[in-house]
């Protein structure tokens, strides 16, 4: 039994397979082209995130955790390189080997098919021959019977002469030899087709289909066979993979917490030592009050109207609370407030004009650290602030009641000891150009003229109470503040409130909410809108 008996029925089929084959290789072709793209990807992603030579991010590695970060990145990038081996092996092994065998197998099919119209159109000769030399026959019979009818007319007829009667007898035995001829043709001829059509039926056709039978299921397993080379590509690498991620595992399980915790105290410890304990000050005697070492009032003078130079100090002293060599000259009060106003001064100003110009550099140089980090670190020194110069409020109200004048503070003389910088710039530009001695303690240069005199505030002026402020603007809150100090006032992001004294320079704004809410805001808290009409009014934000 052979494969068929329809040609254009097969041949439609053959094609079929060719273009499912054809298929095939084009979605191996995308998948080669995926794998490509996806190890691409990996290896960039990998590549973003590796260190920055010489840059901050490179000191980062130290860390445990950052160093099995890095070695996940290493092993990603063989991880892409092993999506590369599999569509370098698709391509080889099942691309290219499937594309030479369709071109083979679209030559073989055209001959075979070639072969088979070629025995077609001989079947069909033989039939047109078959079909001409029975017509013929057919022809020679007819015209045999009319001349012997005509030659039995002939010799019936009395009338006719012989010679007419011998003529129609000779026609008509031409006419019977022509078909004895033709009939002894269309028999050869028949014979013949019968043969050809048997070796047509039998033989050749049947060859030629087997052959396209065998062509066909030759495709069949030679794509089976690619199914399973696309799966072996895959199952290649798995091994490799799985190493990789083993390797990912491996660096996770290195990550030491404790050692990082370690390397983390190494690089931010400070050395300054903690302040020891505040001595007890006896008030019971006015005139002989001891201040603590510790005390962020002390000005190392114990009383004394000057300050004594080249002394040093035992070691470093905690943040904020460092002792300020300050030179005074004048009476007692005077030198009791002016210290605590110097020291609020320098220790925060200059912390702030540090973190300042920190993020100055940050903002010029990104590279170096993130400036909005410092927002926070800036706030916490502005809230310092004021708790200092509430403090500050405290020791004088102490010193005050000492010497028994408590008087009400105005508003002038509550700013001049938060605003020191304001009211005295000298002072707090000397304070910003002290030296560090060598154990980390904070020097004066001693001036040749004016040095150490400072004017205090008068608190022996009685005064009424003053009347409410005029509003000179509005303001916006940017953020919420919580106002727990003394003198503060809590806004919420978006309220709006009034400006009744803009910003002075030590970085507070007063402001009201109502006729019995007003206080200070951090002013880079606010969004600030004076009034163009109002006296002493600055237009800014």
């Amino acid at each position: 039994m052979f494969w068929g008996d329809q040609f254009d029925n097969l041949e439609k089929h053959t094609q079929w397979g060719i273009d499912i084959l054809e298929k095939y290789i084009k979605f191996v072709k995308e998948r080669t082209e995926i794998e490509l793209s996806y190890a691409k990807q990996l290896r960039n992603l990998a590549k973003k995130y590796q260190p920055k030579k010489n840059s901050k991010e490179e000191e980062e590695y130290r860390y445990t955790a950052c160093k099995a970060f890095l070695s996940t990145l290493n092993e990603m990038n063989d991880y892409a390189g092993q999506h590369e081996v599999i569509s370098e092996n698709m391509t080889s092994n099942i691309t290219v080997e499937l594309a030479r065998y369709v071109q083979e197998l679209k030559q073989e099919r055209k001959s075979y098919f070639h072969d088979g119209r070629k025995a077609q159109q001989h079947i069909e000769i033989c039939w047109k021959q078959l079909e001409s030399s029975k017509r013929r026959f057919e022809r020679d019979c007819k015209e045999a019977d009319r001349a012997q009818q005509y030659f039995e007319k002939m010799d019936a007829d009395i009338n006719v002469t012989k010679a007419d009667v011998e003529k129609a007898r000779q026609q008509a035995q031409v006419r019977h030899q022509m078909a004895e001829d033709s009939k002894a043709d269309y028999s050869s001829v028949l014979q013949k087709f019968n043969h050809e059509q048997h070796e047509y039926y039998y033989t050749h056709i049947p060859s030629i289909f087997q052959k396209i039978q065998e062509m066909e299921e030759r495709r069949i397993v030679r794509i089976g066979e690619s199914m399973k080379t696309y799966a072996e590509v895959d199952r290649q690498v798995i091994p490799i993979i799985g190493k990789c991620l083993d390797e990912i595992v491996k660096a996770a399980e290195s990550i030491d917490q404790k050692n990082d915790s370690q390397l983390v105290i190494e690089a931010y410890k400070s050395g300054f030592e903690p302040p020891g304990d505040i001595e007890f000050e006896d008030y019971t005697q006015p005139m002989k009050r001891t201040v603590s070492d510790n005390s962020l009032s002390n000005s190392r003078g114990e009383g004394k109207p000057e300050l004594k130079f080249g002394g040093k100090s035992k070691g470093k002293l905690w943040p904020f609370i460092k002792k300020n060599k300050v030179l005074m000259v004048g009476p007692r009060e005077d030198t009791w407030r002016m210290t605590l106003t110097f020291t609020v001064s320098c220790s925060l100003f200059l912390s702030r004009d540090a973190i300042t110009k920190m993020k100055d550099v940050y903002l010029k140089n990104p590279q170096m650290g993130d400036p909005a980090s410092l927002d926070h670190k800036l706030t916490e020194v502005s809230q310092n602030i004021e708790k200092l110069r509430l403090e500050t409020q405290k020791f004088e109200a102490w010193l005050a009641e000492v010497e028994g004048r408590l008087p009400a503070r105005s508003e002038q003389a509550r700013r001049q000891s938060g605003m020191f910088d304001a009211q005295n710039p000298a002072t707090v530009n000397s304070c910003a150009q002290d030296r560090e001695s060598p154990d980390g303690s904070y020097t004066e240069e001693q001036s040749q003229e004016g040095e150490g005199k400072v004017l205090a505030t008068d608190f022996d002026d009685e005064f009424d109470e003053e009347e409410p402020l005029p509003a000179i603007g509005t303001c916006k809150a940017l953020y919420t503040f919580e106002g727990q100090n003394e003198g503060t006032i809590s806004v919420v992001e978006g309220e709006t409130l009034y400006v009744i004294e803009e910003d002075k320079g030590d970085g507070w704004t007063r402001i009201r909410r109502n006729e019995d809410e007003e206080g200070y805001v951090p002013t880079s808290y606010v969004e600030v809108y004076l009034d163009k009409n109002a006296k002493g009014a600055k237009t800014y934000i």
